[in-house]
This record gives structure tokens, C-alpha cells and sequence, in this order.
């Protein structure tokens, strides 16, 4: 094989490589729009095509959050998502990933939006899961409720060696009644219909009046409640309770 040969089997691959787009998971943060980063932002306004998840309601929270950053000539591609603890199998995933690796094998890059962050309980995860030992893929970090949720209540979480929690209102109560035992701070995602369960928990345990709560957190529909006001049959599923540190940071 003479050099010229060798030279291009090797460049061939990497050619191919070059030909595909690339595949962004792009972090948007919790809701407010000043709070996308400035990376995110870049590459939000410079891809060609934008996909992101809708709602079984047909809301669709994630473009709302960038749409003034959006521009006609870019391609956006919905992914209908139920809301499930089983994400990784549902068939929806499959599909939506389809869509983005169609964009991807034309060589068009791909910005996946998800609140919060990708890596972070963000629906990201499951499009990484599927495409990205087949494409270029990057991350890039946002800011999660979770930790927005700090700020707006104005309430330190952790201090010095406290060790964080971080649950889904999902588990099963003996699960969380055991976590929320040995825990020094802790965050409760995904509440809206298992609020009455993680209430009786947070009671049995007397941690209730520790407990704080806040509903979409940076949005501008935020509220935040006594959590001995709350409506049980009202929580939506973007509501958060937390529980600071009680450690003294003098």
C-alpha cells in the first residue's frame, strides 16, 4: 500500500465523523431566561435544529423558557414524553431520538433543550443514552431548580461537611423515611400527587417544621407557600420542599 493510500484510510473516518453534526444537551436552567448561561446561549442561537420535550398536556415548558432566543429559519422537532419513573424504556425516547439522529446523519447539529441540568434527573439523559456513542455530543451545564430553589427561598442549604440529599417524592415511604432520617440537608423533587405521602413522612420524622416550600422556582408563576398551608390536590409537579442544614455556620 503506497502512502497516498494510507493517508487516505486514515482520514476517511475522520471525514465521515466531520459529517455528522453534533449532538448539544443544552441546559437552560430552572425558568427565569437571564439565567441560560452564556455558552448555552451561543450555541441555542447558532444550531440549526432545536429539539426539546413537550408535555402529555401539550405544554411545551422548555422552548417557553428560550423562545425569545429562537429564530424562524431553525428547525424544531417536539418529543411528546410522558411522565414516568420508567423514562429509560418508554418508547418515547426511541422515537424522539429517531428524529434527532436523522438531523445528526444529514450533518446538522442538534440542541436538545432540558430545564435545569442535563445530567441532573434532566430528560437529556436518555437521548445521551441513545446517540451518543453514535455522534459528537456536548454538554453543557445549567443551573438546576434544585439549587434555585436555595436562592429564592433565601435559605443556606449546607454548610461545612453536611452531607446533601437529593430525593424524588416518588420513592416509596419507608425508602424516604429512611434517607430523610440520616440526612443533614435534603431536596424533594417531583412532588405534585405524592405530596400528602412526603408530608406524613416529614411529620412521623419532625421534620415538617423544617421544611420549606416552593412551587417553579424562578418562573413567573413562582410561589412560595407556609408548607402547612399547602393543598395537597393542588401541588404540581414542579414543586420542591426543603429541608436546610441546621448545622451552626458560626
Amino acid at each position: 500500500m503506497n502512502l497516498v493510500n494510507q493517508i487516505v484510510e486514515q482520514i476517511e473516518p475522520i471525514m465521515e465523523t466531520k459529517s455528522k453534526g453534533n449532538l448539544y444537551g443544552l441546559g437552560i436552567g430552572p425558568g427565569d431566561p437571564e439565567l441560560l448561561t452564556i455558552k448555552a446561549h451561543r450555541i441555542l442561537t447558532s444550531v440549526p435544529v432545536i429539539a426539546y420535550p413537550t408535555m402529555e398536556s401539550g405544554k411545551v415548558l422548555a422552548r417557553a423558557i428560550v423562545a425569545d432566543y429562537i429564530r424562524p429559519e431553525q428547525i424544531e422537532v417536539p418529543m411528546p414524553l410522558p411522565f414516568s419513573v420508567e423514562r429509560s424504556s418508554q418508547p418515547s425516547y426511541d422515537l424522539g431520538a429517531a428524529k434527532i439522529a436523522e438531523h445528526l446523519e444529514a450533518g446538522r447539529d442538534v440542541a436538545v433543550l432540558c430545564e435545569g441540568d442535563p445530567m441532573l434527573y434532566g430528560s437529556f439523559m436518555y437521548i445521551f443514552n441513545r446517540l451518543s456513542d453514535r455522534f459528537h455530543t456536548e454538554v453543557i451545564p445549567g443551573i438546576s431548580s434544585t439549587f434555585a430553589s436555595a436562592a429564592m427561598l433565601g435559605a443556606p442549604l449546607t454548610y461545612r461537611n453536611d452531607v446533601l440529599s437529593i430525593m424524588p417524592a416518588t420513592l416509596e415511604a419507608d425508602i424516604l423515611r429512611d434517607r430523610l432520617a440520616v440526612a443533614d440537608a435534603a431536596i424533594i423533587i417531583k412532588l405534585g400527587r405524592h405530596f400528602a405521602k412526603v408530608k406524613a413522612v416529614l411529620e412521623e420524622l419532625n421534620l415538617f417544621s423544617r421544611a420549606l416550600y416552593i412551587e417553579r422556582a424562578t418562573m413567573p408563576n413562582q410561589t412560595i407557600k407556609q408548607i402547612s398551608e399547602v393543598e395537597p390536590d393542588n401541588v404540581p409537579y414542579w414543586a420542591i420542599v426543603m429541608i436546610p442544614s441546621q448545622t451552626n455556620p458560626q
